[in-house]
């Protein structure tokens, strides 16, 4: 099924949680018409360790491309959340929704869950779970967004 989200106003939730504001901050707004992968996490998330590593190679490989890479932490303690980031570094955007707020916007239901959103901000593809036997068609829907988003030449 593909969900339909303003993706100003899934940008404005992202920061509600962490920052109490109801819209995103100026350094957000380059987002805007760019394909996102949203990827909801927590410290005690086996996965998340491995998926990671994809996700800053992704970030890597199409950032320059359009491809935005937004990780929300669900941990109620941001003690544990920086302490699996000082072990698994992440190289792309970084939110907190302690509250759960935004987790419960998506419907996650599990960890990692991951969201591709569009540029006009059509949910794509949902995946729960991580699973690096997948990874290759994880990346062909990035590829193929990022395709659709690109002005014809």
């Amino acid at each position: 099924m593909r969900l339909r989200f303003s993706l100003s106003i899934v940008l404005a939730m992202l920061c509600v949680a962490a920052s109490g504001r109801a819209a995103p901050p100026p350094t957000l707004q380059p987002v805007e018409g760019r394909v996102v992968w949203v990827d909801f996490w927590a410290s005690w998330c086996v996965p998340c360790r491995r998926s990671f590593p994809w996700l800053n190679s992704m970030h890597r490989k199409y950032g320059s491309d359009g491809l935005q890479i937004i990780a929300v932490n669900l941990d109620k303690d941001r003690a544990l959340a920086d302490a699996f980031l000082a072990e698994v570094p992440a190289e792309f955007a970084m939110r907190f929704d302690p509250a759960g707020a935004l987790a419960k916007q998506f419907g996650v239901q599990a960890m990692p869950s991951s969201f591709l959103i569009d540029a006009d901000g059509n949910v794509l593809v949902t995946h729960a779970g991580f699973r690096t036997a997948d990874t290759a068609d994880y990346e062909k829907a990035i590829t193929d967004a990022l395709s659709k988003s690109r002005p014809p030449r």
